[in-house]
């Protein structure tokens, strides 16, 4: 196996340097090294500094940011950071590829992140064949697609909000990018400027399944063509088991508290516990987190809350309860995957919402911004396996709503069976034959031709 991919096609994949854009890009690494492709991964040099990475079968590389000592968070405003990353990844991953040809690991095929779409033009300058690898929904890429067109006519006005391959939609259940215009214009530029080259992508995949988001996909294949799903993209183990090694994602940038975290959900008993995340980055008022301890500890039920150490000053520590575990930090697959949870408290990020869905766990929706109310509406009214927990006029999700919506989840049969239906069609669609893989083996078949025609 390690001769074959030694000779075999080389992948270079570049994510933008946030951990819900790795983690995916780095499963989907881990797919193409299982069918003996070799594959590198470029990170920044801070990422390579602060985070612990474990996954054997992909090798990495630095590039840099023009931030190596600080990241994003040394940048004045998002569009020095976008402007350095830009000017110093260019010529960094420029030479990541002559030094990879020069050690005799050339690369056939780059794989990046569209929020950094000069990705693409270093590789068609090398001369490289190119795949652009969406980690948010085809349905949020389509609304921001829209928008990109000029097609999606902002601000929005009226009522309903009608997308080609969407149901017609709130305003709030837009991207907020899309519904709060105007907010956040820096990184708003970053999301519609993904699409300024992508006619030159010889691959574009999305991190969904076709079941999924069937729809939406056949749209963006008659419009755009070349739209290949290749999700869920989450450790096999928790789907098909064929990568018996692949067990987490293997990028870490806090610790979990695993052993805290199991030891009390294996005393609990089969979906009595609300398990309660809102990702990496989203932070929640002083009077939010209030209402949610509130709800939590008066509602009856067992539950097991993450608050970032970033977010600890803000909880109401008098209210904790003997009925709940707070931790900074746990392993959210492994705690989703345990038979005690019963209910999933979200803000509705991709990824959790992929990683939710392919395991079976009903959700109660807490969007915050950027992608996550879209999330939401699918999650709710086009995917049946949870309900919004929906904010009063001053945008707080006040506790007797927090409450209600997790009592229908708990208790509520036609939500449990349409999330262990999602379970089961997540789980086909990456098993051998099932329609992601079917997706991936074709590019690894296009790569090997590739390979075999650039040899002679």
């Amino acid at each position: 196996m390690e001769e074959e991919r030694e000779n075999g096609a080389h992948c270079l994949i570049v994510p933008y340097p946030i951990t819900g854009h790795i983690n995916p890009m780095l499963q989907f690494a881990k797919r193409l090294s299982h069918k003996r492709v070799r594959v590198t991964l470029a990170l920044t040099e801070f990422l390579l500094k602060t985070t612990t990475f474990s996954a054997a079968s992909v090798s990495l590389r630095p590039i840099s940011d023009g931030f190596d000592d600080g990241g994003r968070a040394h940048a004045k405003t998002s569009d020095e950071y976008f402007a350095r990353f830009q000017e110093t990844g260019r010529q960094t991953l420029s030479e990541l590829i002559r030094e990879l040809s020069g050690s005799g690991r050339v690369v056939d095929c780059v794989v990046y992140d569209p929020f950094i779409p000069w990705v693409l033009d270093v590789a068609k300058g090398a001369g490289l064949q190119a795949a652009a690898f969406f980690t948010q929904s085809c349905a949020v890429d389509n609304i921001y697609h829209q928008a990109y067109a000029g097609e999606l006519r902002l601000p929005l006005s009226g009522g309903e909000v009608e997308v080609p391959g969407l149901p017609a939609m709130k305003p709030d259940e837009m991207p907020s990018f899309i519904y709060v215009h105007g907010s956040y214009p820096g990184p708003f530029r970053m999301i519609l400027d993904q699409f300024r080259n992508l006619g030159r992508a010889d691959w574009i995949f999305i991190n969904t399944f076709r079941e999924l988001e069937e729809e939406v996909l056949q749209y963006w294949m008659t419009r755009i063509g070349r739209v290949r799903a290749v999700g869920p993209t989450i450790p096999s183990i928790y789907l098909d088991k064929r990568l018996q090694d692949d067990k987490e994602y293997g990028l870490t940038i806090f610790k979990p508290m695993s052993n805290i975290c199991m030891e009390w959900l294996n005393q609990r008993q089969p979906r009595s516990v609300v398990y309660v995340s809102f990702g990496s980055l989203a932070e929640l008022t002083v009077d939010q987190i209030e209402e949610l301890a509130c709800a939590l500890t008066t509602c009856g039920k067992h539950f097991l809350w993450v608050i970032r150490k970033s977010e600890e000053s803000k909880f109401p520590a008098k209210l904790l309860a003997p009925m709940g575990l707070v931790v900074s930090w746990c392993d959210q697959l492994e705690v989703l995957a345990h038979e005690a949870v019963g209910c999933f408290v979200t803000h509705c990020g991709w990824n959790s919402t992929l990683e939710a869905l392919s395991l079976g766990v009903p959700i109660v929706a807490m969007p915050q911004w950027t992608d996550q109310s879209c999330n939401a509406k699918f999650v709710v009214d086009v995917w049946g396996s949870g309900v919004r927990a929906r904010p009063n006029e001053k945008g707080l999700v006040r506790r007797e709503e927090i409450i209600g919506c997790v009592e229908s989840v708990m208790e509520g049969k036609f939500i449990s069976s349409n999330a262990t239906k999602w379970k089961e069609i997540a789980r086909a669609a990456v098993d051998e034959g099932g329609t992601s893989d079917k997706n991936i083996e074709e590019f690894v078949s296009a790569l090997k031709i590739l390979k075999a025609t650039t040899n002679k």
